[in-house]
């Protein structure tokens, strides 16, 4: 009988020690990363296009049919090669007409002259005849006006020979332009009609070609935020990636900020020009290029994580309360204390800004491991990592940059190991 109260004095025992030890709420858990020595690479982020450097868009100043085409997409061209023939029957009968014209014109000058010739000397003989008196003053005067309108008919068939000359210069030019030749020595990176099309250029030029000059040589025209345009400047080193390959990562260099503005639903943006060489012809006009500015470079630096900037411990009840009542914690205060998100900031796209210089992380300290606020200042940042400049912060320290929710746990591991009820 001592023996049975005995074990069912143990079990209570037992059973209250279970009862008091799973009743205990759960040690918060949080997510550390160390801070650590490197480099920092501060960076302007942007996206452009990639494009030739030179492009030429080829038209015609002639209408009719295209009736033979020389060359085609991705055709290496030379300066004056024939790259489309307009059917010329047209241009080589006007041609024809006008010189026919020309002729006619040379030939009525030449009659001008023989007419110009007969009253000249039959203004000179009335001149003698009249000094001897055999013929009245009246006999010289037609002679003269005759003189005269033989030379004023000179004058006008040699105007005549000019117009017709001009015509034909005209004609044999219209001629030339049938036959549509490339201006530069490239690649023809687009072609816009097909043999049998008709083109007309009665009042805007159509564009039949497109020729790259040289595409060895791109640049990229990258839109880049008002508040990022002034640190960038001419000679500063681009790293780029394209869709085409993801894991190749490409160089160029600014080599133009263009100062003209481009309004799109009131945001301002500014064209900055990165040079890029294309030696192995991997990039393509058209492409999409992701691109970041290194603005600037710091080496052998103290760095820690952004997401421990952004990090602020969860208050329990008790906290709560005393936050409430008193005047707060210093840790807290210094971050709520920066610039608008400052904290957040340290991990934005853009990249590249110098953080809040006053900034707040959390260490895990004492024996109970709880967070405890280490101010520090910052500089510059990548977005993925923070220069530390000054603080109580040093290599190998384990900043927190996360708290694990114990709900989460207990909902993702709890329930009843058949399944969940229905």
């Amino acid at each position: 009988m001592k023996k049975t109260v005995g074990a069912v004095l143990v079990l209570s025992a037992l059973a209250a020690a279970g009862f008091f030890f799973f009743k205990k709420p759960p040690k918060t858990q949080y997510k550390t990363l160390k801070v650590e020595r490197g480099s920092i690479a501060s960076s302007v982020s942007a996206t452009g296009t990639l494009n030739a450097v030179v492009t030429v868009q080829v038209g015609t100043q002639v209408s009719g049919t295209i009736s033979k085409l020389y060359a085609d997409f991705n055709s290496a061209v030379k300066k004056g090669e024939p790259i489309a023939q307009i059917d010329p029957a047209l241009f080589a009968s006007a041609v024809q007409q006008s010189r026919g014209n020309a002729l006619n014109a040379e030939a009525n000058l030449a009659k001008a002259k023989v007419t110009l010739a007969d009253a000249k000397r039959t203004l000179g003989r009335n001149k003698a005849l009249l000094a001897e008196g055999i013929i009245a003053q009246s006999d010289l005067d037609a002679a003269l006006t005759a003189y005269e309108s033989a030379l004023a008919g000179v004058r006008a068939a040699e105007a005549s020979v000019m117009q017709t000359r001009g015509a034909l210069r005209q004609a044999e030019t219209n001629l030339n332009y049938s036959t549509i030749r490339s201006p530069v020595d490239g690649t023809v990176v687009s072609r816009n009609v097909d043999v049998g099309q008709t083109v007309a250029a009665s009042f805007q030029t159509p564009t039949l070609f497109t020729i790259a000059q040289d595409l060895t040589k791109m640049q990229i025209d990258t839109s880049v935020d008002e508040s990022d345009i002034s640190r960038l400047q001419v000679g500063q080193t681009a790293e780029f990636t394209v869709d085409a390959y993801p894991e190749q990562q490409f160089e160029g260099t600014v080599v133009q900020i263009r100062n003209a503005p481009v309004v799109t639903q009131n945001v301002v943006t500014y064209v900055a020009v990165i040079g890029v060489s294309n030696p192995e012809m991997k990039l393509k006009p058209g492409m999409t290029a992701n691109v970041a500015v290194q603005i600037r470079k710091k080496d052998d630096l103290l760095k820690v994580p952004s997401a421990a900037l952004r990090f602020k411990p969860k208050m329990d009840k008790e906290q709560e309360k005393g936050a409430k009542g008193g005047k707060g914690g210093r840790g807290v205060a210094t971050e709520s204390a920066g610039p608008k998100g400052g904290a957040q900031r340290q991990g934005g796209g853009k990249g590249g800004r110098s953080g809040a210089p006053g900034q707040t992380v959390y260490l895990l300290k004492g024996e109970d491991q709880k967070p405890v606020p280490v101010p520090i200042v910052t500089g510059i940042t990548d977005g993925s990592f923070v220069e530390v400049v000054s603080g109580e912060l040093k290599e190998g320290d384990d900043v927190i940059i996360e708290q694990v929710s114990q709900e989460k746990k207990k909902n993702g591991m709890g329930g009843s190991p058949m399944g969940p009820r229905f």
